[in-house]
């Protein structure tokens, strides 16, 4: 029964990948939400929920902010596999301009890789290449202060082993793209980020994302989303690599 009403759920709701909303937007408020899963018993039993709700708000012309949180959980014959959270903040200033400065705060857990709550902040700067109605560009620079805490204390890098808490310092640097192509029939996104230490060259962090778009009724849309991440330092047991794709519907 419980299976049932979960996998009734899962058909009602939308799914998780959409392309992110965008801060140089005019609107006053956005938000996205989807969420996907699924669930399976018998020979091979295994439960998975992934969702993500994007919100942007600007008080003043301005003056913006834009939240992003999702989940994920997952477990194969009632072992727990995954269950992360990932909240990106941000604050802008006139992000309509082609330079804007920026404040960003992300908040995470990730269970596979042993990290009980990381967070980092910082400061940076957006540049605008391209800024067209169908058409968007955006390379941004930044510094970022980390702080991760670890379930366990060995590490594939034996300078960190014995710590749970890992404090860095770390230089970011990303692009984002969003292109409206085929007479507004397919929408293409990707952002791409990666973040070196300035203590030690391997520990180093990239995350690349690619998706696609394609609208079908007032602000429902058929989606695809693809997200690889690489982490240079990371617990004994923990693979420095990790992707994910996903299939579904989307809805602004």
């Amino acid at each position: 029964m419980k299976n049932s009403l979960i996998i009734l759920l899962l058909f009602l709701l939308p799914a998780l990948a959409y392309a992110q909303i965008n801060e140089s937007d005019t609107l006053r408020f956005q938000a996205r939400f989807g969420i996907s899963g699924n669930a399976q018993t018998g020979n091979v039993e295994m439960f998975a929920l992934r969702g993500k709700v994007d919100m942007l708000y600007a008080p003043a012309k301005k003056l913006v902010f834009k939240t992003q949180t999702s989940y994920m959980y997952q477990e194969f014959f009632h072992r727990k596999a995954d269950e992360d959270v990932l909240s990106r903040n941000f604050a802008y200033w006139k992000p309509q301009a082609r330079l804007y400065p920026y404040l960003m705060c992300f908040l995470s857990t990730n269970f596979r890789r042993n990290i009980d709550f990381r967070y980092f902040t910082g400061a940076g700067l957006t540049w605008q290449i391209v800024q067209k109605p169908k058409h968007n560009i955006k390379w941004s620079v930044m510094g970022v202060y980390e702080q991760s805490n670890f379930s366990k204390n060995t590490f594939n890098d034996l300078a960190y082993n014995g710590q749970n808490q890992i404090k860095i310092w770390r230089a970011s640097t990303r692009i984002f793209g969003r292109h409206v192509l085929g007479n507004n029939k397919f929408i293409l996104h990707y952002e791409a980020y990666i973040q070196p230490s300035f203590e030690r060259s391997n520990n180093l962090r990239w995350q690349t994302e690619i998706g696609g778009d394609i609208p079908i009724y007032k602000g429902l849309n058929f989606t695809t989303n693809y997200v690889y991440t690489y982490e240079g330092v990371v617990t004994l047991g923990s693979k420095e690599e990790d992707s994910i794709f996903t299939v579904g519907l989307g809805f602004s």
